[in-house]
């Protein structure tokens, strides 16, 4: 990042925080705060981007020491040199622990001395008494914690805001009843729903990339699209997290959330403004076009024991009859003059062959005539591992033959951009709340019309114990897939395989 840019984000940071914040870490002793919250709050105390008069109170039920919180911390954090070091021991000096109950008031108002003490110790004055609560913790006690947190821990001389991680509900009606509770207790303009994906690179590359650059506009339609496939693989399976994983499965668990995002801003139209309001109405009125899910355009999957390795069912957190799918693959269809006709293919699962999440556009074949055997073109964006966007294009073969062979445009970034650091999506995410930024949060509304297009479905697995396809754990998913995408026009040549090219993408 340049370094005007960093100036300008360190003093809109400034200016709303009036130079001061406390955040509180709700859930502090748990896995996504020891991975995920604190390595994001010291690296932007690293890169000083942190308010100067800022305190972290890590909250949880858990009862720990000094050492074993440090110990839980700081064990994902990357120190590579003195000056990260240094840092560090800044970034201690600043975080304390304190325990306490989830459903007693007289624990939130320890909590609420124990803040309010730190903030007379800091000096800070009216309109800097700023407190940020982030609730790193499973949806079973979101709402006892908002009620505690309004009741007895809102501060009534500066800004109050929170971060609520997924899942919002399991269905309209749980998500409807969750925003209704929470939108008692704090307005909308002071919740965050974090959805991660939002923050990754490549995903907030996306508007630049279709509004900034003129040769997509025409070609961003069915006109030339003959698909949109959207992928997320990974090649683990729940190891241990069975149990949760049943209750929500792998719909709820990142289709309905992260996919679905990822979506809406490749369909959406453009923007009134780059304002956040008006990005989230563009995502909302798409959403609003988007029909609900159909059966038969579903395939759902569920991996067994392959390759040394376990079925889900083997979990003992996961019961025997599980209809759980760990897979999916389903399509969207957009009810607007853009997209009719287009299918948006949805596909994620967990114990498959890579790693992986990528946007794949392809467009429709070339009319037929000279070049009748001329591949398809695609607009590929990586979104992890190593964030990439590489355009597959036909061209002659050099040299004295006229053979045409497939090549393409290759934007890798760990190749093109040598000396640029890609901050982590919650180091992002969080910064924009400090900047009261909702560009990249889910609105309530926009909640509302992402449950619309799935709930229907889920009901139905739910009701008529729609059974999974069984899958080799390390596959590509079930055998029925290939087929199934070739339904909608999805064309693998594999006379002409295309290998991403390994060598560039980002250790």
């Amino acid at each position: 990042m340049a370094s005007t840019d960093q100036k300008e984000l360190q003093n809109s940071v400034h200016e709303q925080m009036h130079g001061a914040v406390t955040i509180i870490v709700l859930g502090a002793s748990g896995d996504l705060a020891g991975k995920k919250t604190y390595p994001a709050l010291f690296n932007l105390h690293r890169t000083g981007f942190l308010p100067e008069k800022t305190h972290i109170v890590g909250y949880a039920r858990s009862k720990l020491d000094r050492d074993e919180y440090v110990k839980r911390i700081t064990g994902h954090l990357k120190i590579e040199n003195d000056d990260d070091k240094r840092k560090l021991d800044e970034f201690l000096e600043m975080t304390d622990y304190t325990q306490g109950k989830y459903d007693q008031d007289e624990a939130w108002q320890n909590l609420n001395k124990h803040v309010g003490d730190l903030e007379n110790k800091r000096g800070l004055e009216k309109g800097q008494k700023n407190r940020l609560f982030y609730m790193a913790l499973p949806p079973s006690v979101f709402l006892p914690v908002a009620t505690g947190l309004r009741k007895n821990v809102y501060g009534s001389e500066g800004h109050n805001r929170i971060v609520v991680e997924k899942p919002f509900g399991k269905d309209l009606e749980s998500s409807t009843e969750l925003a209704k509770d929470l939108g008692q207790l704090f307005t909308e303009d002071e919740i965050y729903r974090i959805d991660h994906y939002l923050g990754k690179e490549m995903v907030k590359n996306i508007m630049t990339l279709r509004f900034a650059n003129m040769f997509l506009s025409p070609m961003w339609c069915a006109e030339s699209i003959a698909n949109v496939q959207i992928t997320l693989k990974e090649p683990f399976g729940t190891e241990g997290r069975g149990g949760y994983f049943d209750e929500f499965n792998i719909i709820r668990d990142v289709m309905q959330n992260h996919l679905l995002q990822i979506f809406s801003l490749i369909a959406m139209e453009k923007p009134a403004g780059q304002d956040p309001e008006s990005i989230r109405d563009a995502k909302v009125k798409l959403l609003r076009h988007v029909k609900p899910i159909d059966l038969k355009d579903t395939l759902l999957g569920q991996y067994i024991a392959a390759n040394g390795k376990p079925a889900y069912k083997d979990d003992d957190t996961v019961p025997n009859d599980s209809i759980c799918p760990t897979f999916a693959s389903m399509v969207l269809w957009v009810d607007n003059d853009r997209w009719r006709k287009v299918p948006f293919i949805l596909k994620a699962g967990k114990a498959l062959d890579n790693q992986k999440v990528e946007v794949r556009v392809q467009f429709k074949d070339v009319p037929s005539g000279l070049f009748h055997n001329a591949v398809r073109n695609e607009l590929v964006l990586r979104v992890q591992p190593g964030e990439a966007i590489y355009f597959k294009f036909n061209n002659k073969n050099p040299g004295l033959s006229y053979r045409t062979l497939t090549t393409d445009l290759d934007l890798t970034y760990a190749d093109r951009y040598k000396d640029m650091r890609v901050p982590d999506a919650y180091e992002g995410l969080i910064l924009d709340v400090l900047r009261s930024d909702h560009s990249n949060f889910v609105r309530d509304d926009e909640l509302d019309a992402a449950w619309r297009i799935f709930t229907p479905l889920l009901h139905k697995i739910d009701r008529d114990r729609i059974e999974p396809k069984p899958y080799a754990y390390g596959s590509r998913g079930p055998e029925d897939l290939d087929e199934f995408v070739k339904r909608y026009g999805v064309a693998r040549r594999a006379d002409v395989p295309y290998e991403w090219p390994v060598q560039s993408v980002a250790k």
